[in-house]
């Protein structure tokens, strides 16, 4: 029986207090950046599944810096040139999104397997250098939800 992706996901946003958001490069799409992202596994808690994407992807332990359920969710159809990894049919896909303060740019161990590289940009740049609407979507509601994000004055 063949295993198909569960079309459930989590986008996790990696920041700091000064506002440097990380982002990787896909290893299977050259200039596909985005924050960290993966699909639930069955039965998993999405605050499992957006810790295990974080550790997998980059080395970081998400507990430890307090990974926040942004308890925002976006539903969108899955690009053509990966829908081979979902069960026949499946067309869309619910995202959920995450937030991980960092206190400084951390060390990141990225996944080969899955990323490139990896760069800290300011969130203008980033806004404008991830592909997906989804992550920038959350990327401006980080800037505008800074101060209770961040607890900082905007």
């Amino acid at each position: 029986m063949a295993s198909y992706k569960n079309p459930v996901s989590v986008l996790v946003v990696v920041y700091t207090k000064n506002l440097d958001i990380l982002l990787l490069e896909r290893a299977d799409r050259e200039g596909f950046w985005q924050s960290v992202t993966g699909s639930c596994e069955p039965k998993e808690a999405l605050s499992d599944t957006a810790a295990r994407e974080l550790k997998e992807e980059t080395g970081i332990d998400g507990f430890q810096y307090g990974l926040v359920n942004w308890k925002m969710s976006n539903e969108f159809e899955i690009f053509k040139h990966w829908r081979g990894r979902y069960a026949p049919g499946v067309t869309h896909n619910l995202e959920h999104v995450f937030g991980l303060c960092v206190p400084e740019l951390i060390p990141i161990n990225i996944s080969p397997r899955e990323h490139t590289q990896f760069g800290w940009y300011q969130i203008d740049e980033a806004i404008e250098k991830v592909f997906s609407w989804t992550n920038v979507d959350a990327l401006k509601f980080l800037m505008k939800h800074r101060k209770k994000l961040i607890g900082i004055e905007a």
